[in-house]
């Protein structure tokens, strides 16, 4: 294995993890931005699949948000991402 391999994630489900786990406190990436970051511009909706399987608490699903800026869904809890992403910008 070469040595980039050990410290850079290779597959996009990694990538994702990657660029969601460093979106700041009481900010926002749309899904499509998310997939540009890891790699694949055209894979808004694969990032939403990660996002709503996601069940690793230390990553911020509910800082991905939709590109017309609307929350989205949040693991199928209705309210809670608005009330999160409020509750980190207050």
């Amino acid at each position: 294995m070469r040595y980039n391999q050990l410290i850079m994630p290779t597959t996009f489900t990694e990538r994702v993890l990657v660029v969601v786990r460093s979106i700041p406190k009481g900010k926002t990436l749309s899904y499509k931005q998310v997939a540009a970051a890891a790699g694949r511009p055209g894979a808004a909706r694969a990032v939403g699949t990660i996002m709503a399987n996601n069940s690793d608490h230390d990553v911020p699903c509910h800082r991905v948000i939709k590109s017309d800026g609307t929350p989205g869904g949040y693991n199928g809890l209705k309210g809670e991402k608005e009330a999160l992403l409020l509750a980190e910008r207050a």
